[in-house]
């Protein structure tokens, strides 16, 4: 299965996503998703030290940023 196939499973879920260089951490419901593993998140906060830093609404990311994302609950 094609990553991009395996990211538009995920949509409607809350997923956590680790964004390269600025040690970033961020959670919440993927909305959408593009070939390119360009994604758009809503709901989204950031996480520090395990603990909520900031809320941000809705965000999109660009894949070539993203070191990984997960599924979570």
């Amino acid at each position: 299965m094609f990553p991009n196939e395996k990211l538009k499973e995920l949509i409607n879920n809350k997923i956590r996503v680790e964004m390269k260089e600025q040690n970033l951490l961020l959670e919440g419901r993927l909305k959408a998703a593009d070939d390119y593993m360009n994604i758009h998140l809503e709901d989204t906060k950031e996480i520090k030290n395990g603990k909520e830093k900031r809320a941000l609404g809705s965000v999109i990311l660009r894949g070539n940023n993203i070191i990984y994302l997960e599924k979570t609950q």
